[in-house]
């Protein structure tokens, strides 16, 4: 039995596809076989350049385009055959939210929280307000939603998939168009939407985002499924249990004489910083040689791979977010 097949079997996994793949006409495959599993109360980050088929999938799962091929399961259940099950449990955030430019931030939300059937409108208000305070926008409520700029609007669309509490959160692009200290804070509201018991599912092209807030990551590449697992061991996985060796030193190049005649391979020197395959045993040994060769040691130690080590590892090309 596979891993994915395991975790479905266990009821752990909130998101479960096997084999999905959906391909345009003209013959564009945008999905090609993908075989997902997002862990339940995860912070699952969905990385790939753009054009890799993030989106694509997202709407599958979504039950907004339907597949090709394969199966989709969410929150235990068959997409797109359980759409009105499914995703009044579910909040979403996809390639920007669809505003009415005429009215405010506020009422904006309103009219989200009166088309949800579920919602309880007497408590509508104090939802809508809760909302905007957790994304930031309390101060610009009654602004028009056509005086936002990109972030504001991206924040009240995360604030519409937040109205009511959900078992999974759909997230594209989320800090799309937000400056740094903006970006800071949604990444911190993931990490407590998380903490509050919901399954987070962020769909990104920004590596460091990715590395920063998510436990788990699945990693796209031209359609297909390069790797997934947690972010630790996916970085490991593809760079060695042990990470790459990483000297800095203002003597570099005879730190590379010393480092190759200890064992150290695929040296590469990028200034006064060193990077390698370590050799097995006691790296200690190695620092103290180079401490005997008068080599000036500033940092020495094992550093763990990127997501961007592992994306180039894996695929052998650079990751070209405009791809």
């Amino acid at each position: 039995m596979s891993e994915a097949t395991a975790v479905r079997g266990n009821d752990s996994a909130v998101i479960f596809t096997q084999g999905l793949t959906k391909r345009y006409r003209g013959g564009q495959l945008a999905v090609d076989g993908l075989d997902l599993s997002v862990p339940r109360g995860s912070v699952f980050g969905f990385l790939g350049p753009n054009g890799s088929g993030k989106t694509t999938t997202i709407r599958m799962l979504l039950g907004l385009i339907e597949p090709t091929g394969g199966s989709a399961h969410v929150l235990g259940a068959p997409m797109p055959g359980s759409v009105r099950r499914v995703l009044p449990r579910v909040g979403a955030l996809i390639e920007g939210p669809a505003l009415y430019g005429f009215l405010s931030g506020r009422e904006n939300l309103l009219r989200y929280d009166a088309a949800d059937p579920t919602a309880d409108p007497r408590t509508r208000v104090a939802r809508v307000d809760r909302a905007l305070e957790r994304v930031g926008l309390s101060a610009a409520a009654a602004k028009k939603a056509r005086a936002y700029s990109l972030g504001m609007k991206q924040r009240l669309g995360l604030a519409a998939a937040l109205l009511q509490p959900r078992d999974l959160l759909v997230l594209d692009e989320p800090t799309n168009g937000l400056d740094p200290q903006g970006m800071r804070e949604i990444r911190a509201l993931v990490r407590e939407l998380a903490g509050d018991g919901s399954t987070v599912f962020l769909s990104s092209h920004l590596l460091d985002e990715i590395e920063q807030v998510c436990t788990h990551t699945a990693v796209m590449h031209r359609g297909r499924l390069v790797t997934q697992g947690r972010v630790e061991e996916v970085a490991e996985r593809a760079a060695g249990a042990r990470g790459r060796l990483a000297v800095t030193t203002p003597d570099p190049g005879e730190a590379a004489r010393v480092l190759k005649e200890h064992g150290v391979a695929d040296l590469v020197t990028e200034g006064e910083e060193l990077s390698g395959e370590p050799p097995p045993g006691d790296l200690a040994e190695l620092n103290a040689a180079l401490v005997r060769a008068g080599v000036r040691v500033r940092a020495f130690g094992l550093r763990r791979a990127s997501l961007e080590d592992v994306f180039v590892s894996l695929t052998g090309e650079g990751f070209d977010v405009a791809g």
